[in-house]
């Protein structure tokens, strides 16, 4: 895909004329530290660095599977903030929305294994780098097919109103809004907030995505059937994501588990973000008919096969898939 032109970034830009975006990428853009090798609980060692943060890694995941995307959000003026924007523009998504701040600090999250093994997320700085109403591009929002927001984003005073006043704007215009949970319980002041701000980010979305562990600290359950008590009038898709299991889709009307592929899986970091941006790529592809359960199926089944891709290689936007990679993996068939 042939990268758009890029302005400077800064909030009074001059405007432009550009293609129609297809979806709006909002929130956090960071960089992740990766364990450089092997890395065992309780130790440290080198680290490299890869861009990463849940909304980028989507906007660049469908930039790779041909949906024209763009990026709203914050970094600063600085080398990590120019590496950042680099690394949004060379995946293909229009960074005209990206705000570039010398008054900001890039936010970075070093990536470490806790006792158990498991993946730990240790940030340092404010995720969305002062976020505010101030840096949105509302005729931006208006005109965006799609909207795509986290949990993260809801966090900060400042960016939660501007996330909101984007969502509602998305919302009047008739433009699908989409919503993942992306719990990162740390960074939030306590345990009630999260979920309450989580509750809302549901309640503004037509789609939402949550893993096994979000349905759980909000419902209690990871049965997805508990997902029934998050349903709401403007609700038109609840996928619940399982891991290498694959993912339930919840319909007004419909609940169906699409199983998932198998890989060698190296690292599961943006694992979840590649699977939401095959995802909204499939419900793009037909708007109309994309919530009927054949249509369902087929955009679930692709999402899982995406998401697998993600985890085989390290880092999240590296390991980001094409198409013509998906459709390879689907081809070799299902576990």
């Amino acid at each position: 895909m042939t990268a758009l032109p890029q302005g400077d970034g800064s909030p009074d830009a001059p405007r432009m004329d550009t293609p129609r975006i297809d979806a709006l990428c909002m929130g956090e853009v960071l960089i992740d530290f990766m364990p450089a090798g092997p890395m065992a609980p309780g130790t440290l060692g080198g680290f490299t660095p890869a861009p990463g943060g849940a909304p980028a890694n989507v906007a660049v995941g469908l930039a790779r599977l041909g949906v024209r995307s763009a990026f709203l959000g914050r970094t600063a003026a600085d080398g990590f903030g120019r590496f950042l924007a680099r690394a949004l523009s060379d995946g293909g998504v229009d960074v005209r929305c990206l705000r570039r701040s010398a008054g900001a600090r890039t936010p970075v999250a070093f990536v470490s294994l806790d006792e158990a093994g498991e993946r730990e997320f240790l940030f340092y700085g404010e995720p969305m780098a002062g976020f505010s109403a101030a840096d949105l591009d509302l005729e931006a929002v208006g005109a965006a097919s799609l909207l795509h927001s986290g949990s993260i984003g809801l966090i900060d005073p400042a960016s939660r109103e501007a996330g909101l006043l984007a969502v509602e704007t998305a919302r009047r215009n008739g433009r699908l809004v989409s919503f993942d949970a992306n719990l990162r319980l740390s960074l939030w002041p306590d345990r009630g907030m999260a979920e309450r701000m989580i509750r809302r980010g549901i309640a503004d979305a037509a789609i939402v995505k949550l893993s096994d562990e979000e349905l759980d600290f909000l419902t209690g359950t990871t049965d997805p059937a508990g997902a029934r008590t998050l349903w709401h009038d403007g609700l038109r898709l609840l996928v619940v994501t399982h891991g290498r299991d694959g993912c339930t889709f919840l319909t007004g009307d419909a609940c169906e588990r699409v199983p998932g592929l198998a890989v060698a899986t190296v690292d599961t970091t943006g694992a979840g973000d590649a699977f939401v941006a095959a995802l909204l790529a499939g419900i793009l592809e037909d708007v109309g008919t994309a919530f009927t359960p054949g249509r369902l199926r087929a955009a679930c089944r692709f999402a899982n096969a995406a998401g697998a891709l993600a985890t085989t290689a390290p880092g999240a936007i590296p390991a980001l898939p094409d198409r013509a990679a998906v459709e390879r993996l689907l081809a070799g068939g299902e576990k």
